[in-house]
């Protein structure tokens, strides 16, 4: 898979992209990555990629032609453009499993007051946001999202199947909850069960124990899955 970032901030991604399981799934040839500096593609002297509103109103809006001719450099006939922005469906975890099937995915890093309509109706495939509140632009959003997508696939992981049973996964419930050694800490012991050695009682257990998380701190996913 390839990634591009377009943005007005490239280091703010391309630290998490060479990081931890993401520079591994780099060097392990499962992705290629790069971030687009939208300075590069500004007007004039003075590398200009922003103006004020049309019709008025507070802020900047970046402007068409930074935008479009970065967008020209790095797009091909397999890419799949999104857009990071508030005003964008909710990313979730269906999406980020959707999403890991592309073999190309560019992201723009929406800044100010977002981006020139004309970009978008142009060259955007989709509008994503990570959550209903607003950041100062939308380059930490992209990392999160790629980052939830390459993890998915095939290879990244140590295990295949850690994608499947974590929080979201194939039951759609929150992953329950995980200890390790010491059996007992400062009077805490780890449940008996979990040190039983009976994988059909571990299994029961945290069915049980997923479920009740999941009722406790996202009631919704319950009842969105009917339950």
């Amino acid at each position: 898979m390839r990634l591009d970032v377009i943005t007005l901030f490239p280091e703010l991604v391309s630290v998490p992209m060479g990081t931890s399981i993401m520079k591994r799934a780099r060097d392990k040839g499962l992705i290629e990555f790069a971030a687009q500096d939208l300075r590069e593609f500004g007007l004039g002297r003075h590398r200009q990629v922003d103006d004020t509103p049309c019709g008025g109103g507070p802020g900047m809006v970046l402007r068409p032609e930074p935008l479009f001719a970065a967008l020209r450099t790095v797009h091909t006939p397999q890419s799949r453009v999104i857009l990071m922005t508030p005003a964008g469906r909710r990313f979730d975890q269906a999406t980020a499993r959707r999403l890991a099937g592309e073999k190309h995915l560019i992201f723009i890093s929406g800044h100010y007051e977002g981006v020139d309509e004309r970009v978008t109706e142009h060259w955007v495939d989709e509008e994503l946001s990570i959550g209903d509140y607003v950041l100062t632009n939308g380059t930490l959003a992209a990392a999160v999202v790629m980052d939830a997508i390459v993890r998915l696939l095939p290879g990244v992981l140590g295990d295949d199947q850690s994608s499947v049973e974590e929080s979201f996964g194939a039951a759609g419930l929150l992953e329950a909850p995980q200890y390790t050694k010491p059996a007992e800490f400062e009077d805490m012991p780890v449940p008996e069960v979990l040190l039983g050695g009976n994988h059909a009682k571990i299994t029961a257990w945290r069915a049980e124990q997923a479920l009740e998380r999941t009722r406790r701190n996202r009631p919704d996913l319950l009842k969105d899955a009917g339950l």
